[in-house]
């Protein structure tokens, strides 16, 4: 059996080869620790085996990203599918899956399917961000026998249907836990920065890795163009995440940066937008450049320079709300190599305002 490891530390290695091949598997690790690429090492090593595996998301743009990833592992014929729960768990169910009153899923009308066409013959599943799925998701996974791995964080949840790790067990029954350590995708000064967001016990080790501390930059009305358009003229060859609060400010960024830097060619990304604006549902995540991207869709991806220039807009929201801090915590974590946060108005936003200077530089 031939695999090829992608640009794996030795401790991420030793994490795939000491994971059996059959049963339950929660693996836990902090923001850079390389869930996302295990989970797309992991689901190609079981498919190597000859049974069909699914990589499971939550977000459609991860499961590109992922898509990708597991594409330059090896040929297509290894038999991964890469798939959102909801298009995996449509298909399951063989059409749309039933809603309640709130719009979630009818997850008991899930069990009784499941207990009418019994356990899914050699059903293996990997799950990325597994965190964000109910914990409803994984019993429907054990009714179904499902061979599943799970990698998680529960530090790094955004959504209201989401799973501790505590429940993700519970719901799998007998599973094996696994604990990644280490930080290989941030700074030392954006993982500092971001450490004062950190909602969890056991606070992650800071990465070696040097770079200049992330910077918050008071903006004029509508700003943040000239900010972006500098930084994609300092960075030409990076990727540059521009990381915001709703669908409007997306487009009114897209709407000026092709008016005013037409050669920037930037993408943007929303589930919002209809099937036929495929423009605004596929991007070339491995081009460099601006991508414009929601909050609620920035999980599990990466950018060398990330921005996020809206920062005002949780003004009002108070700072030491754990839902807040937590969303800080994953957007800051997204940056390889530069972290950019910007506001509009006279006062800088109540949660930066509560970092040093130390860790924060102003202007």
């Amino acid at each position: 059996m031939t695999l090829t490891y992608l640009d794996l530390f030795p401790e991420q290695r030793a994490s795939l080869d000491e994971l059996a091949f059959d049963g339950n598997h929660l693996v836990s690790g902090p923001p850079g620790s390389g869930k996302s690429l295990l989970a797309a090492q992991r689901a190609v090593m079981l498919a190597l085996t000859g049974t069909p595996v699914t990589l499971l998301t939550r977000s459609n743009l991860l499961r590109q990203s992922l898509a990708a990833v597991v594409h330059k592992l090896g040929p297509p014929d290894r038999g991964v599918r890469v798939a959102t729960a909801h298009a995996w768990l449509t298909d399951w169910y063989g059409g749309r899956v039933p809603r309640t009153g709130d719009d979630s899923y009818d997850w008991e009308a899930c069990y009784d399917r499941a207990a009418e066409t019994g356990p899914v013959p050699d059903l293996t599943l990997v799950v990325d961000e597994g965190q964000d799925l109910p914990p409803e998701f994984y019993r429907l996974c054990r009714l179904l026998q499902a061979r599943t791995t799970v990698y998680a964080d529960e530090c790094q949840r955004l959504t209201d249907t989401n799973s501790t790790l505590a429940e993700i067990t519970q719901r799998l029954g007998r599973c094996t836990l696994y604990e990644l350590d280490g930080n290989h995708r941030n700074t030392r000064q954006i993982a500092a920065f971001a450490a004062h967001f950190h909602t969890g016990t056991g606070m992650p080790a800071l990465p070696e890795r040097e770079g200049p501390p992330p910077r918050l930059h008071r903006l004029p009305h509508r700003g943040a163009v000239d900010l972006l358009i500098l930084l994609a003229q300092k960075h030409p060859q990076q990727s540059i995440g521009v990381i915001v609060n709703s669908t409007h400010t997306q487009f009114s960024l897209l709407g000026s940066l092709e008016r005013r830097g037409p050669r920037l060619k930037p993408q943007l990304y929303t589930c919002r937008a209809p099937a036929a604006q495929s423009r605004y549902r596929t991007l070339d995540l491995g081009r460099p450049g601006i991508v414009l991207v929601h909050r609620a869709s920035a999980k599990g991806l990466g950018f060398d320079v990330v921005v996020i220039p809206d920062t005002h807009t949780d003004a009002a929201v108070d700072p030491t709300s754990a839902a807040l801090r937590m969303t800080y915590y994953v957007l800051a974590t997204r940056a390889r190599r530069e972290l950019h946060l910007a506001y509009e108005g006279e006062t800088e936003p109540p949660l930066c305002a509560q970092v040093g200077s130390g860790n924060l530089l102003r202007g």
